[in-house]
């Protein structure tokens, strides 16, 4: 039994028919994906084994609630190495005993075995915090985010030790205005907490404009993981998903593929930063390169793990000016200009409207396909644009830095993406998870906000029914809400072979999504909804 369904009571979990019982549901089920130190379950991590440990900042005094938890808790507490920041991964391989990072505030996790405040999921989740009125919940999580950049080195892929050294798409700007808007609508907008937030949200920008997050002499930013060799984080053994990744290198591109290295005597089994494998039509052993393993993690900070489309298996991730993130900085540039108005800081206005401006233009530049009508991705090694489809293309709409006739353009292409249950990722079926046939609440929400924003409400309105129609058949069934969905299929069966084969329960991201896409549909669609 889920967390979600397992903090409901018997009455509450008979009832998964209707529109209002979905509601009911997503209400009830921020709680139980609440977590504090109060809370013990708060510790595990499946993802690893041996005891708990709680790691506290070793520049800061003990917090007073840490008292009895060892006890209470079987966990252990312990201090970081030393003052963290976005460079120093070496602290990183200092750790040994991988744990829990802590957090001032309450947060609500993802679900399933995702059991910490992750970085991009927490604004989707903090959507529908706010269209569910649970102001002081996402608050402290925002603020969790300044703890993290003031103590970890930046905002991170999750509160885990082994995500210290890697962020996640850059949401902070987005949850900040977000949070600051509904105060203001309640008639609480806090001005001084804004002027806070600012300089946080700099210094989140800072972190992706600078290296090693550079995309070449593209002007562009890049995703980049600061660590090297295998990811500790893999459920399982972890030498059994790279061990997949070297066949299918071996199988598809030979015993000489770039991504490979024979282990001989110029390379003896030391020199490897992962394990080695036997393959089996072959006399020789491999190991996984350096630059194979630096993509892997580097894909992971993207989100999209795992997706073919920077190179099988992510591998050549770090060598690509990615759409999706180089729009969340133009919309975080857009975003500090607002704040700076709201601020009156009329010359901080001013520098961010231009970095907006020189960031479009690059975009255009070396991410926009004219030919294709698609906004896609620029790998700055070969000097070339991707030819891989995928729904990132919709990401300049949502962020408004497409012009019109781009717009119209990707608008036309809705149906290299389109199916029964919404859009898939991809036309790319590769066996992971974020291709094709799989669709994720995230994009959709971003995908149909940016086509209102275009003004292709038949669409947005199309697309969205699609997608709430699923998730509400499915709940029918299954009784939960899940993290992704076979949009070809209409259904939460998955077979994974690159990524998380589990469909988790929960689920945070999804969500948030459902409240805001029901909230923007018009009546008639909503009414369809209520009817089925």
């Amino acid at each position: 039994m889920t967390d979600a369904i397992a903090s409901q009571s018997p009455q509450t979990r008979e009832s998964f028919h209707s529109l209002e019982d979905i509601l009911h549901y997503i209400s009830t089920t921020w709680d139980g994906l609440s977590r504090s130190l109060n809370q013990c379950e708060t510790f595990t991590d499946v993802k690893t084994e041996g005891e708990p440990v709680l790691y506290l900042p070793v520049e800061m005094p003990e917090p007073a609630e840490i008292a009895g938890l060892p006890h209470r808790c079987k966990v252990r507490v312990e201090r970081l190495p030393e003052k963290i920041t976005p460079e120093d991964e070496k602290v990183v391989a200092e750790i040994k005993d991988h744990g829990l990072l802590f957090l001032p505030n309450s947060y609500v996790v993802p679900g399933g075995q995702f059991n910490e405040m992750y970085g991009w999921d927490t604004y989707f989740i903090i959507r529908g915090l706010l269209r569910d009125d649970r102001r002081d919940l996402a608050r402290g999580m925002v603020e969790n985010f300044f703890y993290e950049i003031e103590h970890y080195g930046g905002v991170l892929n999750a509160n885990r030790t082994y995500y210290l050294g890697r962020s996640q798409p850059p949401f902070l700007s987005s949850m900040i205005l977000a949070l600051y808007r509904a105060d203001a609508a309640a008639g609480q907008g806090n001005r001084e907490w804004l002027a806070k937030a600012y300089g946080f949200a700099v210094a989140d920008y800072e972190q992706w404009t600078r290296a090693p997050h550079l995309a070449g002499d593209t002007g562009l930013s890049r995703y980049f993981d600061e660590g090297e060799g295998p990811v500790p984080e893999i459920m399982g053994d972890p030498s059994r998903y790279y061990h997949r990744v070297a066949d299918y290198f071996v199988a598809r591109q030979g015993e000489h593929s770039k991504y490979l290295v024979r282990i001989d005597a110029q390379h003896p089994d030391g020199s490897a930063l992962g394990p080695i494998f036997d393959e089996p039509d072959s006399a020789h052993r491999f190991a996984l390169t350096a630059g194979y393993y630096k993509g892997d993690r580097s894909l992971r900070e993207s989100g999209f793990d795992i997706t073919f489309r920077f190179g099988p298996y992510g591998a050549d991730t770090h060598l690509y000016a990615p759409i999706c993130l180089n729009s969340l900085l133009y919309k975080t540039e857009t975003d500090l200009e607002e704040m700076s108005r709201l601020l009156n800081r009329p010359e901080d206005a001013a520098r961010w409207r231009e970095k907006a401006r020189t960031r479009r233009e690059r975009i255009n530049h070396y991410l926009w396909d004219a030919s294709r009508g698609l906004f896609t991705d620029y790998d700055f090694e070969t000097h070339r644009r991707s030819t891989y489809e995928y729904a990132t293309t919709f990401y300049p709409l949502w962020v408004g830095l497409a012009s019109k006739e781009q717009a119209a353009a990707v608008e036309k292409n809705i149906h290299l993406f389109e199916q029964a249950g919404g859009l898939a990722m991809s036309r790319h079926e590769t066996g992971a998870q974020w291709d094709y046939p799989y669709g994720w609440a995230p994009i959709h929400l971003m995908a149909i906000e940016g086509l209102r924003r275009y003004g292709y409400a038949a669409d947005a309105d199309r697309l969205s029914e699609k997608f709430l129609s699923m998730v509400l058949e499915n709940f029918r069934r299954d009784h939960t809400i899940r993290e992704k969905y076979n949009v070809v299929t209409r259904s939460t069966v998955t077979r994974v072979t690159a990524g998380y084969a589990v469909n988790v329960s929960g689920f945070g991201w999804t969500n948030g999504a459902f409240l805001e896409l029901l909230h923007e549909s018009p009546p008639e669609v909503r009414a369809r909804l209520q009817q089925d």
